[in-house]
């Protein structure tokens, strides 16, 4: 029986499997999430709304400029009436280099606890003929 404590206390100690992290999915599993009534959020720009078309329902929250600046104070002022750090928020971009960093800082500066990292983006959701509806 100490044979099973000891490894649990230090699994308790190094928190690996009972501290939060950021998930990685890929697009096909952005449904389900859905179902389960995650937050999706879109933080790519207007340009690239109107180019690909966005996600049904999914927040438009631009993170980064097309200079790559943003605004965390403004971002998160906009986020936080939708996404509580309880609830479940998946972060789409068009195919993942910009959702990744945005999940980590949500997750690891921000504490929310259920993030998703769409690591295909919009990009994975069009291939896979999901459908975007136009943005004006």
């Amino acid at each position: 029986m100490l044979r099973w404590i000891l490894p649990f206390a230090v699994l308790l100690a190094v928190g690996a499997p009972l501290q939060a992290q950021v998930v990685e999915i890929d697009s096909g599993e952005l449904p389900r999430l859905m179902a389960e009534d995650a937050v999706v959020i879109d933080i790519r720009r207007p340009d690239e709304w109107k180019r690909t078309g966005v996600i049904e329902g999914a927040h438009l929250m631009t993170f980064f400029d097309a200079r790559g600046n943003y605004d965390v104070k403004a971002w998160m002022a906009k986020l936080t009436p939708v996404a509580t750090r309880d609830r479940k928020v998946a972060i789409v971009c068009h195919s993942g280099g910009r959702s990744r960093p945005v999940s980590r800082f949500l997750h690891e500066s921000m504490g929310y606890r259920r993030v998703y990292d769409v690591r295909d983006g919009i990009a994975g959701w069009i291939a896979a003929g999901r459908p975007a509806v136009p943005h004006p």
